[in-house]
């Protein structure tokens, strides 16, 4: 029982972080959707191919049905071909090269999920100079009048 209950509260701890704000921006809304089922999906990958090195043995972690790997080792390996392949099946699925914002975000979704994405989106927010797009920012200085 207090395992159906721990698996309904982390289902809807996840459905919670995953919820955005509206935004009336136009066809990057849909971008974004994509983006996160993107994220969603090759995290789900990532996460069955952790459990998949143990053989499906939930608890405690066996070296001899990993191929000698620790749970560490695993965590790294899986996280690794997480960012690798999360931004190629985005660029598929969006069928246009990533930005830099979008690749980071799904980078640090495979980090750290639900989490990562959105800590690195809200970086990205706090730092706009970083958008290719934009122009930069150039700081004149004032010159001193001369007293007369």
């Amino acid at each position: 029982m207090n395992r159906k209950f721990a698996v309904a509260a982390a289902l809807l701890a996840t459905v919670a972080f995953t919820s955005q704000a509206a935004e009336a921006h136009g066809p990057r809304r849909a971008d974004k959707e994509k983006l996160a089922a993107v994220a969603i999906g090759t995290g789900a990958a990532s996460t069955a191919g952790f459990f998949a090195l143990n053989k499906w043995h939930w608890s405690g972690w066996r070296h001899n049905h990993a191929g000698g790997l620790t749970r560490l080792g695993a965590y790294g390996a899986t996280t690794f071909a997480c960012a690798a392949v999360s931004p190629m099946v985005a660029t598929v699925v969006l069928d246009r090269p990533l930005t830099m914002r979008e690749a980071h975000t799904l980078i640090g979704s495979c980090v750290v999920p639900i989490v990562g994405g959105l800590l690195v989106d809200a970086i990205w927010d706090a730092n706009p100079q970083w958008e290719a797009g934009a122009a930069p920012v150039r700081h004149v200085r004032k010159k001193k009048m001369a007293a007369k």
